[in-house]
């Protein structure tokens, strides 16, 4: 208890403000001193004082390097083949590379960089630079998934937390050694709200996990230097009533969002025997809620991760907007044999761009009727290649 009440006073925002106020007020009192005193060490130490009152009330994250960005796009996209770069006029006002042909003729487009013939029409999509701090595509994200509770929804909650994590880190290596040029942040990825075959107290079929749990999630996270993604499964809940409810996760810097359509029932449904949905307006709520956040804290950019596997589980995926604060991926996770999962990737992640694409690989569901897990390599051959990857 004591514990929890502790980080609650470290996630309010009053309570940085305060001490805020206090560092200034400490720098305010040395910069006074400071009129009657010429001493050279004096200075230096009220000079480094101020700066870093003035980075701690302002973070600093790194700056975005756009030719490396635009560089790592086509990287992911299969499209090495670079025309002699140009320089640039100084009124362009091009934000990255897009590709808006709907035919397979290769042709010429404009980069922050230089010019680019593009060999498909598809990828990578024309979106806005992110603000600083973006992980991707800088980094590739490959996270354990599942709940602490149950040893059936993923990897998570199936050993020890030692265990998990060692298993992790073997992972992270061999993603790491397939892709040298993209290094591998590992991350817990848990599911924070779980559907679940009962109508619960509320009758919304949906459980939501204690504190407690989530924390083990971010403490975990930190034992190997990751990140954390809060999954949402609504049920008959909605993602506008469930998301809220995360804030005080939502506004720490490691922690980002993953909701799943396939537990998102429309009328009356119930979760496990029909595959939901959710709608680009659903999509674009979260994204608003966590570019607020973003703004308002400071961060560097929040990731959504959005499951799918079918055509109906994401409508009107090409309204789906894209903004500085939050780095979008489109994540396959549909299991079974290496061709089922290519079919799936093409026809339902491929063929409708947004900004990123993620694929999960199933320790056990993967290996059903003699099948087999693909690897790192082979997942790295598919166009765009994946930033996220996730093991259940």
């Amino acid at each position: 208890m004591l514990s929890r009440k502790i980080k609650n006073i470290l996630t309010n925002p009053r309570f940085w403000l305060g001490i805020s106020l206090l560092y200034l007020f400490v720098v305010l009192f040395f910069v006074i001193l400071g009129l009657f005193d010429n001493n050279d060490s004096y200075s230096k130490v009220k000079s480094q004082l101020s700066q870093n009152i003035l980075n701690f009330v302002s973070p600093k994250f790194p700056p975005l390097d756009k030719i490396d960005y635009d560089q790592r796009l086509l990287a992911l996209a299969n499209m090495p083949e670079i025309i002699k770069p140009v320089s640039t006029s100084s009124t362009s006002t091009k934000t990255t590379i897009s590709a808006t042909s709907s035919t397979s003729t290769p042709k010429i487009y404009q980069t922050s960089w230089g010019k680019i013939k593009m060999l498909s029409p598809l990828w990578p999509v024309k979106t806005v630079y992110p603000k600083d701090g973006a992980i991707l595509p800088f980094k590739r994200i490959v996270a354990y998934y599942g709940n602490f509770y149950s040893t059936a929804m993923g990897i998570l909650g199936q050993y020890p937390e030692d265990q998990v994590l060692e298993k992790l880190k073997g992972e992270v290596e061999k993603w790491n050694l397939a892709d040298p040029n993209t290094p591998v942040l590992p991350a817990i990825h848990y599911i924070a709200v779980t559907a679940q075959g009962s109508k619960g107290v509320d009758g919304k079929y949906r459980a939501r996990m204690p504190d407690d749990q989530i924390d083990k999630a971010l403490e975990m996270a930190k034992k190997v230097n990751g990140i954390v993604f809060l999954d949402i499964q609504v049920a008959q809940s909605t993602i506008q009533v469930e998301l809220p409810l995360l804030e005080k996760y939502i506004r720490m810097p490691e922690v980002n969002i993953a909701i799943d359509p396939e537990f998102s029932m429309k009328n009356g449904r119930k979760p496990g025997i029909y595959v939901g949905t959710y709608d680009a307006s659903e999509i674009n709520f979260v994204i608003d809620y966590l570019a607020r956040i973003v703004k308002e804290e400071n961060l560097p950019p929040k990731i959504l991760v959005v499951h799918r596997y079918t055509q109906e589980m994401l409508t009107n995926a090409n309204l789906i907007k894209t903004v500085p604060e939050v780095q979008v991926v489109i994540n396959m996770d549909g299991w079974g044999p290496p061709g089922n999962k290519l079919s799936s990737y093409q026809q339902y992640v491929y063929l409708e761009p947004v900004q990123f694409t993620g694929f999960k690989l199933f320790y056990k569901n993967d290996l059903r009727g003699g099948s087999r897990m693909m690897t790192p390599e082979e997942v790295l051959k598919l166009t765009p290649k994946p930033v996220y990857i996730q093991y259940q």
